[in-house]
């Protein structure tokens, strides 16, 4: 079944437009859903939706939205009412001005949509917008109006196509001041910042697909066969985390480059055992090679299953 999109109108830069069409980039198909179910019965629970005064059940699709003006009294809307204040960013995603690519903190990026040419018209204007954008190294700053709610949205080129990400203001994230108050102001001593940097030069490499698995997910799919058949799941062990912060951070850094020093850069070859005595268990912790990968785990537990 094709992808139906969120929204449609045009792109448009100065007098230049073409039809484009937005379309979710995240779905969630392929995550795990769970029911909360009555224990006793063993029956799905139905969530139903009730009347807050006389506790009658009522149906969704019948509801309207209203806007509580004071304690328990409501202002009525109709559609007709939020059509009449639409604005220019309804239908069409006028790009206001370009800024550089790392302008935006990632932290302000929410959701992803790709934008789509929507028809055969326009398609060459739509191929000269995103080789244009793309050579220059910038994005597009535009507005558009998703779920009544006018978002600001960088345009970026991405493959083939444009892609959108919707920001948000500054007043939906939280402050970090208070977090970060506590952190030193001083510069660190620079041999260690180059010895840091030389550690993160030799762990460079290229971003793969699966960098960003959900491990936890895996193990929980893991967990689920293996209650089907049923059997259980033994837990992965943890270390022990040290929080004392008692280390010797110069000779941890320089013991982190030795224990690399045959890997080639990028490569993400596991580390050789710490020699006892030379680094504290969070040392140990730290530079602990990564877990193997879930399907690797996964073998791993179905013969531990065998052999018992």
């Amino acid at each position: 079944m094709a992808q139906r999109p969120i929204w449609r109108g045009h792109l448009r830069l100065a007098l230049v437009s073409c039809p484009v069409a937005l379309y979710s980039a995240h779905h969630e198909r392929e995550n795990l859903h769970f029911h909360f179910i009555n224990p006793e019965t063993g029956h799905r629970v139905r969530m139903v939706t009730l009347d807050a005064e006389n506790e009658r059940p009522v149906q969704r699709r019948d509801l309207v939205r209203g806007y509580e003006f004071k304690k328990d009294h409501y202002l009525i809307l109709t559609d007709e009412d939020f059509e009449s204040v639409r604005v220019e960013s309804s239908t069409t995603l006028v790009i206001q001005k370009f800024v550089p690519t790392d302008a935006i903190d990632p932290v302000y990026f929410e959701s992803s949509y790709y934008v789509a040419p929507d028809g055969d018209s326009g398609q060459d204007v739509y191929v000269v917008l995103r080789d244009a954008i793309a050579k220059t190294r910038r994005m597009a700053l535009s507005r558009i109006v998703i779920a009544r709610r006018e978002r600001a949205v960088c345009i970026l080129p991405m493959g083939k196509g444009l892609v959108a990400h919707t920001l948000h203001e500054p007043k939906d994230l939280h402050d970090p001041a208070d977090l970060w108050a506590d952190v030193p102001a001083a510069k660190p001593d620079p041999d260690m910042v180059g010895l840091a940097t030389q550690l993160i030069d030799r762990q460079t490499g290229t971003y793969d697909q699966s960098d960003a698995e959900d491990r936890y997910e895996a193990r929980l799919r893991e967990l689920i066969a293996a209650k089907l058949k049923g059997e259980g799941l033994s837990p992965e062990p943890e270390p022990e985390a040290d929080r004392s912060n008692v280390i010797d951070l110069m000779a941890a850094l320089k013991q982190s480059l030795a224990d690399k020093s045959g890997a080639g850069r990028g490569k993400s070859a596991p580390s050789p055992a710490h020699p006892k005595g030379r680094a504290s268990p969070k040392a140990k912790a730290a530079h602990a090679p990564a877990p193997p990968p879930a399907a690797k785990r996964a073998a791993g537990s179905a013969a531990k299953r065998r052999a018992r």
